[in-house]
């Protein structure tokens, strides 16, 4: 599976057993995640799913920046302290760290404030976020000519999706919209809601998606979707830390009926 999806954040922000290896952290915990691979992306790349600017044609280099000296950079720390630049000097801080504390990373992009998410708007976050995982997945069945982008049986079931008359196009439409649209052509949605499930669990593949594996979806999501993370964790039905298909797919609407494991394909 390649790693980023051409279309992640567009669509987003224009709308929008028991496992063994890690877990979903609770409120006192902080826990480390790999995400070696994430790297910010433009508004427009899906991280989950195909390599950024892989369809952007006659893409123009980006000129070299210059970069000033950093002045942390001949500047020692001792043990638990990182380098840190003020007004007038270096400084070593970050003494958590002695302590063993790991670190995560909370999102992408430069630090900004993430409002809380009120119950009204924790709502209306999984009507966009339904209707971007449908899109996705349209747009690369049209692109995917000759990327490989999508497997024979995922273009059986997205080529039926594409076809629809009914579908509604992709476009920054109200939650209302959203919504009825979701109650009128719910069949739409069942695949997409598998899918994405699918794309995200992969270390290891086992039915559960643990903090690390949200991490591609999650992190280049929260500075534009602010509920991203109390969406994520109302998943966890049962607070073991990690979201099982079941968790998944009912957070999305899909009936308990329509989830099967076989569609994550």
């Amino acid at each position: 599976m390649k790693a980023w999806v051409f279309f992640l954040l567009c669509l987003a922000g224009r709308a929008l057993a028991a496992p063994q290896q890690e877990a979903l952290p609770d409120e006192t915990e902080v826990v480390e995640e790999t995400v070696a691979e994430v790297s910010e992306v433009p508004v427009g790349a899906n991280p989950v799913q195909v390599e950024v600017g892989e369809f952007e044609e006659g893409a123009v280099e980006a000129e070299e920046e210059v970069v000033a000296e950093n002045p942390c950079q001949n500047h020692h720390c001792k043990h638990g302290k990182v380098c840190e630049l003020d007004e007038s000097n270096t400084k070593c801080t970050l003494e958590g760290t002695k302590k063993g504390h790991k670190l995560h990373l909370d999102y992408i992009g430069p630090c900004k404030y993430i409002p809380p998410c009120l119950d009204s708007e924790l709502t209306e976050f999984p009507l966009r976020m339904r209707d971007w995982l449908k899109n996705v997945l349209v747009t690369l069945y049209e692109r995917d000519e000759d990327n490989n982008l999508l497997t024979e049986k995922q273009k059986l079931r997205v080529k039926k999706i594409h076809e629809n008359e009914k579908r509604l196009e992709a476009g920054d439409h109200p939650v209302e919209l959203l919504a009825r649209d979701f109650e009128k052509n719910y069949n739409m949605y069942i695949f997409p809601v598998h899918w994405q499930f699918g794309q995200l669990d992969q270390h290891p593949i086992d039915g559960y998606l643990s903090h690390t594996e949200l991490a591609p979806l999650r992190a280049p999501l929260i500075p534009m979707e602010h509920c991203t993370t109390r969406f994520f964790e109302t998943c966890d039905l049962d607070n073991d830390k990690y979201i099982a298909l079941d968790e998944w797919a009912g957070c999305f609407g899909i009936k308990e009926k329509d989830i099967d494991k076989d569609l994550v394909i």
